[in-house]
């Protein structure tokens, strides 16, 4: 077991190699220095698993050969307890996976590699047993610098820790604001934690405490406190079941996904995150509404693809015909890049650009006039401070591919995320409800885009109670909706619309609109050129009880807007 074969180990000559080299293949890299080591071929066995050395602190997954017709190789990491560390995915546009050991910090001891090829010609072999390899040590001539450089690390992070009050505090921290369907499958084999309630596991815990001392004014909507950093990791180190690869046919269930509209028949979609809190191994697909058929789009397009990630947004500008996708989360991860996917040439770009933005996730995104206007959303704060929300306005020019802030007055919004922004034809953004700890809101703010001015919208009607992570969408010129969300406990199911002529809020009930969710994509898509009539697609979302929702719900704006 412990030694591969002569064809795998030998890279002594050039020609031995080449001869490799030739055929498809994936390979591995472990620790610097190292040789290639052939996990994969085309012709071999299509699973393989790998026990990582302790002395390894860094990995690099890689094919060479033609693709073909092979789709993807799906690469897990997972630490001593076959819990997920992180995922990753080779395709024929992005052919190099790398970690290191101190960007994740459960990896420890007892790492294992699993690697799978996916395509055409291999599903015949999908059933069979992973061959399990072993790695051939392999000592690099800088091992001294490589293992400072380890301990230096882990030495900051022990000083770090050691400075804490408490370990409980130290723990809060590391935690992360997680999917509002955090609960369990209920076949899933769990192990007791203290703090955990048996049966679903809620986003928030009860906080009354917390929330009454900002006094009965302050909380418009009570929810709990906000989870800690390291909820999404400690909540998934419960489950001992490995991440299913998705189906080839549609999406996989998911929350914290972007649906993005490109043209009157084609919508596409990014990321989120799945069952047992696992990121989708399915990151993107094409959704072609004339028959509401789904394609998984991973492999179309070529470059660098966005990293897996949640609470990120996905704009579309119809004058350059590009998708701009920004932020979001990956366990301890914050982004703050900007990648760009070109719809007409299909391939992805990641932005160089000038000026200062925050790692963001859980923001509102807004294209006007060809830029990008980000408000609010949550961002890490240096420790030992919790996660804290924004309530700054940035914008990016991709002309200049450059970030900056603009001067705003008036009455700006309180810090918060998960809220909704709908533009609207006036040239005026509105934002209504979100989070911040520990309060929900239902308020709403109009910021006029010629004035730079934010001012308080005082509606009348039946207003939406307290959320976040609802979904919005625009019906018309004066009109936009409110569907669905999180209050603090349960996923929501009620629908709002608002006229921004009268300021009036009126609730609506429709069949097609009264499953409970949250997390959702709402997009509206002109599917009838000739009439100008506009149809709402539903993507996604979960119900905060264990149910990642995949389908695709449609309702006619014109039926909405009838009931008013």
């Amino acid at each position: 077991m412990r030694a591969l074969s002569k064809q795998t180990r030998d890279y002594s000559s050039p020609q031995g190699e080449k001869h490799e080299m030739e055929g498809f293949g994936v390979y591995a890299v472990f620790g610097l220095d190292a040789p290639p080591q052939r996990l994969l071929s085309g012709e071999g066995p299509h699973r393989v698993s790998v026990a990582v050395p302790p002395t390894v602190h860094q990995v690099v997954l890689f094919s060479s050969g033609p693709w073909r017709d092979r789709i993807c190789v799906n690469a897990d990491l997972y630490d001593a307890q076959q819990t997920p560390i992180t995922i990753g995915k080779l395709t024929p546009y992005n052919r190099c996976l790398s970690w290191e050991q101190w960007e994740e910090e459960t990896w420890t001891n007892g790492v294992t590699l699993h690697v799978t090829l996916e395509g055409q010609m291999v599903r015949d072999h999908l059933s069979e047993a992973a061959v399990i390899l072993a790695v051939k040590e392999h000592t690099p001539k800088n091992a001294v610098a490589v293992l400072a450089h380890h301990e230096l690390n882990s030495k900051k992070k022990r000083k770090r820790a050691d400075g804490e009050k408490d370990v409980k505090m130290v723990e809060e921290e590391e935690e992360e604001n997680v999917c509002p369907n955090s609960s369990l499958d209920r076949t899933t084999p769990v192990r007791k934690v203290r703090g955990h309630a048996k049966g679903a596991q809620k986003l928030f815990s009860d906080s009354g405490d917390a929330a009454k001392s900002k006094g009965a004014g302050d909380v418009q909507g009570n929810v709990g406190r906000t989870p800690p950093q390291s909820g999404a990791r400690s909540k998934s180190r419960l489950v001992k079941t490995p991440t299913h690869s998705a189906s080839l046919g549609s999406p996989s269930g998911r929350w914290g996904q972007t649906l993005c509209p490109i043209d009157a028949q084609t919508a596409i979609l990014i990321g989120g995150q799945g069952a047992r809190m696992q990121f989708c191994k399915d990151p993107m697909w094409k959704l072609c509404t004339e028959d509401m058929s789904w394609m998984a789009a991973e492999t179309l397009a070529q470059g660098p693809t966005p990293e897996s990630r949640i609470g990120h947004s996905s704009v579309y500008d119809p004058d350059s015909k590009r998708i701009f996708v920004f932020g979001g989360s990956k366990n301890k991860k914050w982004f703050n890049d900007v990648h760009i996917l070109d719809t007409q040439s299909w391939k992805w770009t990641m932005v160089e650009a000038q000026g200062k933005v925050p790692p963001l996730a859980y923001h509102s995104c807004s294209m006007f006039r060809g830029e990008l206007f980000v408000l609010g959303g949550v961002f890490p704060r240096p420790n030992p401070e919790p996660d804290g929300c924004s309530d700054s306005l940035y914008i990016f020019d991709p002309q200049l591919s450059i970030w900056y802030q603009p001067i705003v007055i008036g009455d700006i919004p309180s810090p918060r995320s998960g809220h909704s922004a709908c533009v609207m034809q006036e040239g005026r953004i509105y934002i209504f409800g979100g989070w911040d700890t520990p309060v929900c809101y239902n308020d709403m703010f109009v910021l006029d885009l010629g004035l730079m001015e934010f001012s308080t919208v005082q509606t009348s009607g039946k207003a939406p109670s307290p959320r976040c992570w609802h979904g919005s969408a625009v019906l018309s010129n004066t009109k936009f909706l409110i569907y669905g969300g999180y209050n603090g406990n349960d996923a929501l199911s009620d629908v709002f619309v608002f006229d921004t002529d009268t300021n009036i809020w009126t609730e609506v009930t429709l069949p097609q609109l009264s499953v409970a969710r949250a997390g959702h994509s709402i997009i509206t898509m002109e599917m009838d050129q000739a009439s100008g009539s506009k149809t709402l697609l539903v993507f996604g979302g979960g119900d905060n009880e264990g149910t990642f929702y995949a389908d695709v719900t449609t309702v006619t704006a014109e039926e909405l807007l009838a009931l008013l």
